[in-house]
């Protein structure tokens, strides 16, 4: 599978390539050149296929041989290593829960893929590869732990002094090894704009091997996908298909990723994307007008965002 960029759909990549640079020369973002659809025998039979069979079928379809079949299935095995149940708070109302990974973030889905993957890719000898990640809290432990140890690769994490809880910074901060934490005196998109400044600074992209493990990445997008076929498997198996997901969102990766799965057959009613006083993309739904707003902190930091990075493949899914 090839991946075009968000800003010129003549600009194209293999996935090796969107997963070790992240961002495209002309600062769009990498999506599928062709969005593939499920069988439909598949999606009515989803409710008899575990989380780790589901991820399998929905990343072989993306990536299109790209990872041979016995590799992607290792990686996964590996990676989607526990579960994510829906949970029954009431009649009609479920919770996804997908706090049960190692660093209790939902993050830990693309994370701990990604770095798999790039384990697939890595050979020994090369250039060693420097992984940036900006983090308003979950992103940078689930990365941290997902990384820990990976020979021939640092970690290099930014995030808001004074803007993460105590125990994300704990998270952040008490690795050691290939793991480095950087407190930036700013917001999360103060830290966002210094990973997205690098990837565009010549003279540092000659000297270090950079790339990202926001979800600006493509193969951090990719396996959030997932749990949106589990959950809709779970539901299928109680005969509940008529399914609306409401998804917190901040940096709009985790609803992107909810799109990616409605357009590769799930059949998924309707989709809430709920934010809190950070409201770019509610402002932009009523007036049209997509305006960056520097970011509020609030008690839901995950969501404290400004300017969106996922929007832009948002807009293109549609």
């Amino acid at each position: 599978m090839q991946f075009y960029s968000t800003n010129n759909k003549d600009l194209r990549v293999s996935f090796k390539e969107a997963l070790f640079n992240s961002l495209p020369a002309d600062k769009g973002l990498y999506m599928p050149n062709s969005i593939p659809v499920l069988d439909p025998e598949f999606i009515r039979d989803l409710h008899s296929f575990s989380l780790a069979e589901i991820a399998f079928r929905v990343a072989k379809n993306i990536l299109d041989g790209d990872i041979p079949d016995q590799d992607l299935k290792r990686i996964i095995d590996d990676a989607i290593n526990f579960d994510a149940p829906v949970v029954k708070l009431e009649d009609q109302v479920h919770v996804l829960e997908l706090f049960h990974g190692p660093s209790l973030a939902f993050k830990d889905f693309g994370a701990r893929f990604m770095s798999r993957v790039m384990s697939h890719y890595l050979q020994a000898g090369e250039k060693e590869l420097n992984v940036l990640v900006a983090t308003s809290g979950d992103t940078g432990g689930a990365v941290a732990l997902g990384f820990l140890g990976v020979p021939d690769t640092k970690v290099t994490i930014l995030y808001p002094k004074g803007k993460v809880s105590p125990i994300q910074e704990l998270q952040l901060t008490t690795n050691g090894q290939n793991i480095h934490a950087i407190e930036i005196d700013g917001t999360f998109d103060d830290c966002q704009a210094l990973v997205k400044q690098a990837f565009n600074d010549p003279e540092l992209k000659e000297k270090f091997r950079l790339t990202s493990a926001n979800s600006i990445n493509i193969s951090r997008l990719i396996p959030q996908t997932f749990y949106y076929f589990h959950a809709y498997a779970q539901l299928q198996r109680q005969s509940k298909t008529d399914v609306i997901f409401s998804v917190p969102s901040g940096n709009f990766g985790n609803i992107g990723a909810g799109f990616l799965a409605w357009k590769m057959g799930l059949p998924v009613k309707q989709f809430i994307a709920a934010t809190n006083i950070n409201d770019t993309v509610p402002a932009y739904l009523r007036s049209g007008v997509y305006q960056a707003k520097p970011s509020v902190q609030t008690y839901s930091n995950a969501m404290d965002v400004g300017d969106p990075s996922n929007w832009v493949r948002i807009m293109d899914i549609f």
